[in-house]
């Protein structure tokens, strides 16, 4: 790696050990914190976390002000599960209705700009199991520790559980090892630090998160991480060992789709930062096959990477007035 990269990973990388809630809410001041889920079809662990952080981080310690789901269409019963268990409920096609809906994680996280009201935003995914609020308080740390940090970025071990229920240590991540770590190590080797560049849990200041555009599907993070790296400055970006993420896992088919997304969100930034002369446009079908009993079939499906510009220049935006 480079030096810079190795002083700032002693510089900035710490333990979600570091900091306690009572630490936080005093070093908090008058700043705000809002805690967003953004949650497709997670019913079955939605509950369990929203739980956990209006318990220990709302009414034991009041260090969390709002916490806030954007249900992106779900399905089940993830809305009924998250309003019963404290959280505010809102359905991502509802805010900012004048605007053409689009699909993805990126779109629910952008919105979410609009509909929450905290200074400091920390996201979460909403299908962990085993949930601590360590999480949430581990990524505040930084924000709250030092005023020149402006976003935070979760870092941890994910075992891949198997269909018997063992774990493999180190076997989830498979997109980040295979597809983001390469792309930013020849690319933005300034990121080349970060042990978890595809996290979906971190934090960031709002004055900073609403300065920047949003991909609405899968690249929302590596997005997010290469964007505020040329906004901020690799100083200003921190990352926090949270220990150990337990999730559900994803096909190899479906990793394929945000394999693809990933490498689109990258083409964008390569061109945009004048790093590559495009030559042509990528194509947005990705075609996958599935063994039948003709043979092998095709499955071509639209990759294709939209994207929602900074949500502060959006006509009318101020945070909470969207719905």
């Amino acid at each position: 790696m480079l030096p810079e990269v190795e002083a700032w990973l002693r510089r900035r990388t710490s333990s979600s050990d570091d900091w306690s809630p009572p630490e936080l809410l005093e070093a908090r001041g008058d700043a705000t914190v809002s805690v967003v889920l953004p949650a497709r079809d997670e019913g079955e662990t939605v509950g369990e976390i929203v739980s956990a952080i209006r318990r220990e981080l709302m009414e034991a310690v009041p260090l969390v002000d709002e916490l806030v789901v954007i249900d992106s269409r779900s399905t089940d019963d993830t809305a009924a599960r998250a309003a019963a268990a404290g959280a505010r409920v809102v359905a991502q096609d509802e805010v900012l209705p004048d605007l053409k809906p689009l699909d993805g994680k990126g779109e629910a996280l952008w919105k979410s700009l609009a509909v929450t009201s905290g200074d400091l935003l920390v996201f979460v995914d909403a299908d962990l199991r085993e949930f601590r609020t360590s999480f949430v308080t581990g990524l505040l740390g930084p924000l709250l520790a030092d005023p020149g940090v402006v976003y935070v970025k979760g870092c941890y071990d994910r075992p891949l559980r198997d269909a018997r229920g063992a774990d493999a240590p180190g076997g989830g991540g498979r997109v980040t090892e295979l597809v983001a770590r390469p792309l930013l190590n020849l690319h933005w080797p300034l990121l080349a630090g970060f042990v978890q560049p595809l996290a979906g849990e971190y934090a960031g200041r709002r004055s900073v998160l609403e300065r920047v555009p949003f991909v609405t599907g899968y690249g929302v993070e590596l997005g997010l991480l290469i964007d505020l790296l040329e906004l901020s400055g690799l100083d200003a970006l921190a990352q926090v060992d949270l220990g150990r993420r337990v999730h559900s896992h994803q096909s190899t088919e479906a990793l394929g789709g945000m394999a693809a997304q990933i490498l689109q969100t990258s083409w964008s930034r390569l061109a945009r930062q004048d790093k590559m002369i495009p030559l042509h446009e990528p194509s947005p079908r990705l075609a996958q096959f599935r063994r039948g009993p003709g043979g092998h079939r095709a499955t071509v499906r639209d990759v294709a990477v939209a994207e929602r510009p900074p949500m502060i220049t959006v006509p009318g935006y101020g945070p909470r007035t969207a719905v």
